[in-house]
């Protein structure tokens, strides 16, 4: 049986592994979001040794080359050692800026990082908690724009990470971890073309940077931004939203609720097979949205998704 070494212990595993199930099933917290090799929250750096790696292409040869694999693609299939992430070694300190209800259930929260970080809308940032819990959040803010990194926690059930965050106030200490990529972005070529931005919850998060992005480049085609909630309550951009709608003629928001949804999907036509999809949400949601999409004549290519998984 393969023998795991990380965070100063060995211990034998059954061939095959996942490896970050492997590392957190013995207590040593790797955060994870999408599972998927699109987040990258789970790199960890192998010293010696080397895993069944399902999707190397999802990383850059630089950062093979140092070593970092995602986690949530690799087996363990021979002796390994890893380095998982130190937040008091590794991590960039990060203060309280910035922490309101903007809904019932929606925390907003701001953060100064001790120096700056250079990062692009859509991207998703690992939190450290100072008792070591992690959770890869997607960035709200916009680069060049907000002198804050801001992030829009979904509070509606209890968690390690959601009940720490609950407690914060302007001031207090947080570790920021790997940034990574995520799968959703805006590019400047797309100027031209209509741009569709869909969200559940906090799926909006993303998308409020990115529609900033698109409008700060000048986006041409019309933008259409629909925003599910449970409750009308729920619709926490609900102001900004209607400000830049009034600001910017090429764009439509549309705010819907549960009750809603099913109708709102039905009725979705695409005007040009141009159309670029940006969805964000709950795993229902985004499936939901991509395979009414689909079904509407979206090709698959046009459609950039990005998953929130619950973890508690």
């Amino acid at each position: 049986m393969p023998e795991l070494r990380a965070g100063g212990r060995q211990w034998s595993i059954a061939p095959g592994s996942n490896l970050l199930d492997a590392l957190n099933s013995a207590g040593l917290s790797v955060p994870y979001s999408c599972r998927a090799g699109s987040c990258h929250a789970c790199l960890v750096r192998c010293v010696d040794g080397e895993p069944l790696d399902a999707l190397p292409e999802a990383l850059d040869a630089g950062k093979r080359e140092q070593g970092w694999r995602l986690s949530c693609q690799c087996r363990v299939v021979d002796d390994l050692r890893v380095e998982i992430f130190d937040p008091l070694h590794d991590g960039l300190p990060a203060s309280v800026s910035g922490c309101d209800w903007v809904s019932p259930s929606v925390l907003r929260l701001r953060l100064a990082p001790e120096r700056p970080l250079r990062y692009r809308a859509g991207q998703h940032l690992v939190l450290w908690t100072p008792t070591g819990v992690a959770r890869p959040y997607s960035l709200a803010s916009l680069p060049g724009e907000d002198a804050f990194l801001e992030f829009h926690i979904d509070c509606r059930r209890p968690g390690a990470f959601v009940d720490v965050a609950r407690t914060l106030k302007s001031g207090d200490q947080l570790r920021l971890g790997e940034l990574s990529g995520g799968a959703l972005h805006y590019d400047p070529d797309w100027q031209d073309r209509p741009l569709w931005l869909l969200a559940s919850g906090t799926g909006l998060g993303p998308l409020w940077g990115l529609l900033r992005e698109a409008l700060r480049q000048d986006h041409n085609g019309p933008i259409r931004l629909i925003h599910l909630a449970q409750e009308d309550n729920e619709h926490y951009l609900k102001a900004a939203l209607s400000d830049l709608a009034s600001q910017h003629e090429n764009l439509q928001v549309e705010l819907i609720t549960a009750q809603a949804f099913h109708s709102t999907l039905s009725s979705l036509r695409l005007t040009s097979r141009q159309t670029l999809a940006l969805v964000c949400g709950s795993p229902a949601s985004v499936e939901a949205y991509a395979k009414r999409l689909y079904i509407a004549g979206l090709p698959r290519s046009q459609l950039l998704a990005d998953v929130f998984l619950e973890r508690r």
